[in-house]
Formats: structure tokens, C-alpha cells, sequence
């Protein structure tokens, strides 16, 4: 049983090891910015003007059909009110073209309760202690195969906390997603008949800014627990 309880111990080791690295680089990343987003999809950034000029002939095209339905050159077509249709359009060419300036705002806005949780202090976290934390535990407990009984429970610990860091990490992508497809999006605000699809974008938006704040609250908790076990692991 010696060989077999030291290599399950320096395989549980690695595991946590690994997950103490992954921890370290992907939750400094993610955030209510595009920095770390524009590093790996650079592309979104130098197309985002191909979305803008989109958005901005949309809304043109959208303007003269609604205003063609309206002067009756179809007949039997309900068309919007052509002052307002106008006033919408306009308004929504300036959004369009200072999508941009409004998304940030809308970034730092969010980012701000998250820079809070990122700072907030809290026990310093270290996965690769928590194997050494666990085999003291059992060995109070039990004689035989602890190092296997340890192993089962770091696997545990370190696939919930992997899933979490990979669902914050999705929830990041798709934001920049909506971020940079913005455009678009404002210019379906441009008509009332598509105007549902501007709201439940403003819906969609402000989701992911909450549920990624959310992921970070999570994730601290779940630090402050792990934090909390190594420094009196015996408090059990």
C-alpha cells in the first residue's frame, strides 16, 4: 500500500497544483472589460466598424420602406407615423454611431461592484495545501486507503471549482459577443415593429453584466470556504 498511497497522493497533488494555476490566471482575467477579449478575438474589434456601417443602413433602408409604405404607394400595409418614425431613426443613428462610448459606459458601470469582490480580502488561497488539509483530517479518523479516500474528495473540489471558473469564462465570451454586435442591435430600436428586439437586447445586456458579477460573488465564496478549511482544517 506504500507505493500505491504515494502515487494517488502526488497525482491528487498535481490536480490541485493545476487548479491553483487556473485559478490564479483566469479569474484576474475575466472582468466587465474587453481587454482580455480583444487579446484572443482581435478580429471583433477591427470588423466593429463593418457592424456600425451595417447598423446605419439598416436603419436608412428600414426609414425609406416605412416611409414608402406610409405615403400609400402600398396599398392595404399599416406604416408608422412618419414624424415619429423619423425622430426614432435619427436618435437611433447617433446611438449607432456612439455605441461604443455607450457600451463602456454600461462596462464600467457593472465593473465597478466587480472590482469590489475581485478586492475584497479575503484568506489566501491555496489549492495544492488543500490535499495536505484533507489527508491530516482522515488520518484521525481512518487507518487504511486515506490517500484514496483524499484523492476522491480533491477530484470533487477541483471539477465544481473548474466548472464554475468555465462558466464565468462563457459567460465573458458571450458578453463580448453582445458587446461588439451592439450595433446591430440599435438599429432594430430604429422601428417600432422591431423595436421587442432592441428591449430584450437591453434585457440580455444587462443579464450577462449581473450574472457575470454573480460568477465572481460565487467564486469568492467559494475561495473564502476553501481559504477558510486550510488555515484551521482541525476546526471541523
Amino acid at each position: 500500500m506504500g507505493i500505491l498511497d504515494g502515487i494517488v497522493e502526488w497525482i491528487a497533488e498535481q490536480v490541485m497544483s493545476g487548479l491553483d494555476f487556473i485559478n490564479t490566471s483566469v479569474l484576474g482575467s475575466l472582468g466587465c472589460d474587453m481587454n482580455t477579449f480583444l487579446r484572443y478575438f482581435p478580429a471583433a474589434e477591427s470588423m466593429y466598424g463593418i457592424m456600425v456601417a451595417t447598423a446605419i443602413g439598416l436603419t436608412l433602408l428600414n426609414w425609406v420602406w416605412q416611409l414608402f409604405k406610409n405615403f400609400g404607394f402600398i396599398a392595404g400595409v399599416e406604416a408608422e407615423d412618419p414624424i415619429k418614425l423619423s425622430i426614432r431613426s435619427v436618435l437611433f443613428i447617433g446611438l449607432i454611431y456612439y455605441c461604443d462610448e455607450i457600451t463602456d459606459l454600461i462596462l464600467k458601470i457593472g465593473g465597478t461592484p466587480y472590482s469590489w469582490i475581485l478586492d475584497s480580502d479575503l484568506p489566501a488561497l491555496n489549492f495544492a495545501s488543500f490535499n495536505s488539509a484533507v489527508i491530516m483530517i482522515l488520518q484521525l479518523s481512518a487507518n487504511q486507503a486515506v490517500t484514496l479516500v483524499a484523492l476522491i474528495l480533491v477530484l470533487i473540489l477541483a471539477w465544481n471549482y473548474l466548472k464554475l471558473l468555465l462558466e464565468a469564462a462563457e459567460r465573458y465570451v458571450l458578453l463580448g459577443v453582445i458587446i461588439y454586435t451592439a450595433p446591430i442591435a440599435f438599429a432594430t430600436g430604429a422601428s417600432q415593429s422591431t423595436s421587442n428586439v432592441f428591449k430584450s437586447w437591453c434585457r440580455m445586456l444587462a443579464g450577462q453584466v449581473f450574472l457575470l458579477i454573480m460568477n465572481a460573488w460565487c467564486l469568492k465564496l467559494f475561495t473564502t470556504m476553501v481559504g477558510t478549511f486550510l488555515a484551521n482544517p482541525l476546526s471541523l
